[in-house]
Order: structure tokens, then sequence, then C-alpha cells
């Protein structure tokens, strides 16, 4: 159980600095490192990739709050865009859950590292040419449709949904920053939703360890949670002095390798 924490708390700090520099919860990173430490702790198999998902998206709440913050004092998170996405995205993080319970735990974990492959594909490759001006010019409509597809994916795999979230809004002409820094405050209510929707379905489910509630470990949150407090100040902070373009490819190159090794384990 010492181990199991050590890593908790190692996990906090790349998943907090990934959020206030990327504007990502952690999702990605979280989950892979979840799924083996549960296995490790001898966790029913059945369970493992439910837990690992709705643990990862509790852990979120407190790496998006640090984050946003960071962020705001900075001037850098735009509200309008925020509020147009995050009604879309609480409803769809409520339905992610419901439909990753009706998932086998091992078609879970294959979707995931497909979805990290094709994500780092994306951010090695770079972001799009910005299209100046059409940020302005997003309608409210928009906004809910893209939020509530944001949510019901960030949900099925235990993500903040930043990695959806920043392209976007960089295709539609937001500068990377303001990106970034809209993408962590989104990344809230995802989770708050997200997170309870995998508590209440796991409610009822078997073989489940002392202290998880529903499909949330309560061990690994407070590891995470714990450390992430440090470390997304921190990511934000280098995220308005740092060529970020360059980091984000850095970044997928990591979740490169974390998506072959979700493929293989």
């Amino acid at each position: 159980m010492l181990e199991a924490i050590i890593i908790y708390l190692l996990l906090g700090c790349v998943a907090g600095f990934a959020a206030g520099l990327l504007g990502v919860g952690g999702g990605l990173i979280i989950v892979p490192v979840l799924v083996l430490v549960l296995r490790m702790q001898g966790i029913d198999e059945a369970n493992i990739m439910h837990l690992a998902l709705g643990t990862s998206l509790a852990t979120i709440v407190f790496t998006a709050v640090f984050s946003v913050l960071a962020h705001h004092r900075r001037g850098a998170v735009v509200w309008r865009l925020v509020y147009g996405l995050a009604v879309g995205m609480v409803l769809g993080s409520l339905a992610g859950a419901y439909t990753a319970d009706t998932v086998s735990s091992e078609a879970l974990q294959r979707f995931f590292a497909l979805f990290e492959f094709a994500i780092a594909v994306y951010m090695i490759a770079g972001t799009p040419p910005v299209q100046h001006g059409m940020a302005a010019l997003i309608p409210r409509a928009e906004l809910f449709l893209v939020g509530t597809g944001i949510g019901l994916v960030s949900a099925v795999l235990g993500i903040g949904g930043g990695t959806l979230t920043v392209p976007y809004l960089c295709w539609r002409g937001r500068d990377i920053r303001q990106a970034v820094a809209v993408s962590a405050a989104c990344g809230l209510p995802i989770a708050l939703s997200g997170a309870l929707g995998y508590l209440l379905v796991g409610l009822d489910a078997e073989s489940l360890p002392s202290l998880a509630t529903g499909y949330i470990y309560w061990p690994a949150v407070a590891g995470i949670a714990m450390t992430s407090l440090f470390f997304a100040p921190l990511g934000a902070r280098l995220a308005h002095a740092l060529p970020v373009m360059q980091l984000k490819r850095v970044f997928g190159v990591v979740l490169l390798l974390i998506a072959i090794s979700m493929l293989v384990i």
C-alpha cells in the first residue's frame, strides 16, 4: 500500500503540471498508471478500468480548480466560452459515465489506447492554422453541441476534455494560452458530473475495494490531489512563459508511448 501511495503522490505532480501547462485534466496520464497500480494491488480485473476512469475524473476536479485559479489570475480565462461549453459538457459527461458502465473493462482499455494514439499524432503534427476572427462568431448552439460531444467522450475515457477543447478553440481562432485557460476551466464541470456518474453507476458493482465508493477509489484521489495542488500553478506559470506548441509536441510523444503501453498490457 505504501508503494501505491508514493505512486499516487508522484502522479499528482505530473497531472497537476500537465493541467496547468496544457489545459488537460491529466486523465490521459492518470488512467493508464491507475490501471497498473490497481492491478498491482490485486483489485478485481472486471472493475479495474472503470475504477481508473471514475477515480481519474474525481482527481481532475482538484487539478482543474488549482489550474483555473492560476490562469484566472493572469486574465487568460474567457468565461463566455467556458459558460457556453460547460452546459453541454455536464450533460455529455453524465451520459458518458452511464455509457462506459455498459462496456467491458478490456474494451474500454483498447478504446482509450486508440484515442490516446490519435491525439498524440495530432499534438505531434501541430495545430492547424488559426482562423483569425472566428472565435467571436461562435454561436451558443455550436458551443453547446461541441461541449456535449466533448463531455461524452471525456467521461467515457476518464479525462478532463482538454485534448479536445484546446484543438477546437485553436481552430476557432483563440490564442493557444487562452485555449489552455478555457480548457482548464471546462475540465471542472466535466470532472464533477462525470465523477458523480461513475460513483452512482458503480454503487451496485461487486468486488470493489473497501475504500471505494462506486467506481471512485479514495486513496488514489487523496494522493493525487495533494501534490497537484502545488504543481498546477507551476504549469500555468510556465504556460505563459514558454513556447507551448513545442511542449505540446513533447507531450504528444509521451502520449504515444502511453498509448502503446496500454495496447500491450
